[in-house]
């Protein structure tokens, strides 16, 4: 069993991996993991071509929604992006802040960061910075932002509960977010779970949808709202590599499903701060 350090380390070497590739080997993939799929061109993301502020180079089809879509994102807000990758996310909340906001990209990868600011280089961009650090410890001060978006990022951090209080702790009093992320519904196989790789590509760190609107409603947030939600078919050919034919016919017989759920939530106008001892 893998410690929360060495899960880290297993994610972090795989997107290190992930920043060099081409986006079309991580769109046909599991959240850039591996080239799993023989089946369908794109299991998880959404397409981002047509909203303003879309940049190609940042693309590197890793999310699994349009967070910055249901983010109400207003002219001058400041927003953070939690994972921020090639910068995708912050560009397009940069086309929606204008220039007298401030977008904020946090990634834990070195070679993500580097990338997202070439990116942000050639574009000319003086409001849009990247930080490197995790995001259960984010390197930006309490009650600063205005909006939080993230994208497919949250279910690869062991301890969410974490990373949702440090949420709480960087938005200012009515602030709010707007995350897209993986969840279950149902007891995923333990032969999924299990495999690092599949950890990697979004699956098998996901946890149970209701534990996880139980963590953002348990850390002070309120009005919880479900914005979009999908079903995620994972494909034969890469259930096959870990079910039997037995288990697999019992998967697909049984509730268990696999989702992408975009959620919104708030903190709490009246926050004058975080709970007592973390600000």
């Amino acid at each position: 069993m893998e410690t929360n350090d060495q899960l880290k380390e297993i994610v972090r070497q795989k997107y290190s991996e992930i920043a060099l590739q081409d986006k079309d080997v991580n769109a046909s993939s599991c959240c850039g993991a591996t080239g799993c799929s023989t089946e369908i061109y794109n299991i998880m993301s959404d397409d981002y071509t047509e909203m303003e502020g879309y940049n190609a180079d940042a693309d590197l089809g890793l999310g699994c929604g349009l967070p910055t879509q249901f983010a109400k994102i207003r002219k001058g807000d400041v927003v953070i992006d939690l994972g921020s990758g090639a910068g995708n996310d912050c560009f397009i909340a940069r086309a929606e802040t204008g220039e007298t906001g401030k977008v904020i990209g946090i990634d834990f990868t070195p070679a993500m960061i580097n990338k997202a600011r070439a990116n942000a280089e050639k574009l000319g961009f003086n409001n849009v910075e990247f930080r490197q650090g995790d995001i259960e410890h984010m390197p930006v001060t309490a009650n600063i932002a205005d909006v939080i978006v993230s994208n497919c990022v949250l279910n690869l951090v062991p301890d969410k509960d974490a990373v949702i209080r440090d949420i709480y702790r960087v938005l200012k009093p009515g602030g709010h977010f707007s995350i897209s992320d993986v969840v279950l519904v149902g007891n995923l196989p333990d032969a999924l779970r299990k495999d690092a790789e599949m950890y990697a590509g979004c699956v098998a760190g996901a946890i149970q949808k209701n534990v996880y609107l139980s963590l953002i409603k348990s850390n002070g947030f309120t009005n919880i709202t479900v914005q979009k939600e999908k079903v995620i078919v994972v494909p034969d050919d890469i259930l096959n590599k870990y079910l039997g034919t037995a288990e697999l016919e019992s998967f697909k017989a049984g509730s268990t499903g696999i989702f992408s759920v975009t959620v919104y939530a708030e903190k709490p106008s009246d926050a004058a701060c975080c709970p007592p001892g973390c600000c």
